[in-house]
């Protein structure tokens, strides 16, 4: 099958996600809603308390240390999307229709990954809206605040390829739900997304240093310039190098994933 093609046929695939989800406002809704109320919850319930750990800053400091963590959470979550949308497909028969279209295997996961990336961009918008309101700025370059956006959805994208394999593999849309949060809360919450990673103890923050959401987070509060003054400097290589530690990551998950993902849509399609 020729590159082309497998292009042209992830694009309708992918616009087809995406008509989806202008019928189905819902789905959009409900994807931002959550991490909203997470950046009110953390802004004016936890910030006060919390914000006094970041080197003796106050809660307005901790809404600009908050945000990349709630963007680095948001993303992640986000690409639970792509198991349960094609659980869903698997279930209602809509993969068996797929092939027996004249179009090439592999465009209708890179369709489903794309428009998630898509997806996200929409959910970081009002993410980024919302945190204005309370407060968050973005302190450095344009170019800069760009890559910090990027390093977010290409590691997203990654770990939409991790969700695309389980929702090939699992029985059902819900089962996915349910193995995504026991995996991914715990990630999201043992990094620095919320806290710094000093007020862990000592074998969770270790694991927090070398866990890839803490990377995400600490790459993006960089490059939107929002580490608080102050702040020590991390000790380890990860969180000395985020952006770099991530990219090889999301390498690594995609090139792991990306065949697995796709051998499990043959056998998920034939059965």
């Amino acid at each position: 099958m020729r590159v082309p093609t497998v292009i042209a046929d992830a694009d309708v695939v992918a616009r087809r996600n995406l008509i989806k989800i202008k019928r189905v406002p819902d789905l959009l809704v409900f994807t931002t809603l959550q991490p909203i109320m997470f950046v009110l919850l953390f802004a004016y319930v936890f910030g006060g308390a919390i914000g006094g750990s970041l080197a003796g800053q106050n809660s307005l400091a901790y809404r600009e240390f908050l945000m990349a963590g709630i963007f680095a959470q948001t993303v992640v979550f986000g690409a639970t999307i792509t198991g349960y949308a094609l659980a869903e497909d698997v279930r209602k028969g809509i993969i068996d229709r797929f092939r027996s279209l004249p179009m090439a295997p592999s465009a209708v996961l890179t369709g489903r990954t794309f428009s998630d990336v898509m997806n996200n961009v929409l959910v970081l918008i009002v993410m980024s809206l919302t945190g204005l309101l309370v407060g968050w700025r973005i302190r450095s370059s344009i170019g800069e605040a760009v890559l910090g956006y990027l390093v977010l959805l290409i590691f997203a994208y990654a770990i939409s390829w991790i969700m695309a394999w389980v929702g090939m593999l699992v029985p059902s849309p819900e089962v996915v739900n349910n193995a995504a949060f026991i995996i991914i809360f715990p990630l999201t919450f043992i990094a620095n997304t919320f806290v710094p990673l000093e007020t862990l103890p000592g074998p969770l923050q270790t694991f927090a240093d070398w866990n890839p959401v803490s990377s995400v987070t600490q790459a993006a509060r960089e490059l939107f310039g929002n580490v608080p003054p102050g702040t020590p400097e991390p000790t380890s290589w990860a969180l000395q190098n985020p952006a770099l530690y991530t990219f090889i990551w999301a390498g690594v998950i995609l090139l792991i994933f990306v065949p697995l993902a796709n051998a499990q849509y043959r056998r998920a399609a034939s059965r």
